[in-house]
């Protein structure tokens, strides 16, 4: 009896986390495809971006570069609720929200000192295999921008 219930108990908790990752076509490790980006000159590049699940929350890890070229990482670690969670590591914001607008949608809200600075949305692909994330908002200089950066998911 004891080992059935150890296999009901163990089997109930690998199909609950599979359907936690599951329920993010985000999750995985993405590489900026910039030939098909479209990132004015000026603008931080995001070479690496990582979704993980971090228990009940996602953890997002970003590495690239900033208008200089010297290495950029930020992390947020969040809920897809649209509630704003802090950054660490980018000085250009303090807060990031994530709201779920579908399966594969997510909109995006950055903010620096509680004022909104870029809002985006995030779209993979049916196949899983594309991330286009399109961003505009205005930056330190008071210019407004836009951005179409498309990501390719990395095999680990």
């Amino acid at each position: 009896m004891k080992a059935k219930a150890f296999v009901a108990a163990f089997v109930l908790c690998l199909v609950s986390a599979t359907v936690c990752v599951a329920q993010s076509a985000q999750i995985g490790t993405w590489k900026l495809n910039e030939a098909k980006s479209k990132i004015p000159a000026g603008a931080n590049k995001n070479h690496t971006v990582v979704y993980e699940a971090a228990g009940d929350s996602i953890k997002v890890i970003v590495d690239g570069t900033d208008a200089a070229g010297n290495a950029v990482h930020n992390e947020w670690t969040g809920k897809f609720d649209g509630t704003d969670y802090a950054v660490t590591g980018d000085p250009t914001s303090d807060t990031r929200a994530y709201r779920k607008i579908g399966a594969r949608t997510l909109a995006m809200t950055i903010k620096k000192d509680g004022k909104v600075t870029i809002t985006g949305r995030i779209i993979v692909t049916a196949n899983g295999k594309t991330r286009t994330v399109t961003t505009s908002g205005t930056d330190a200089q008071g210019k407004k921008f836009r951005t179409v950066a498309v990501y390719d998911k990395h095999s680990m």
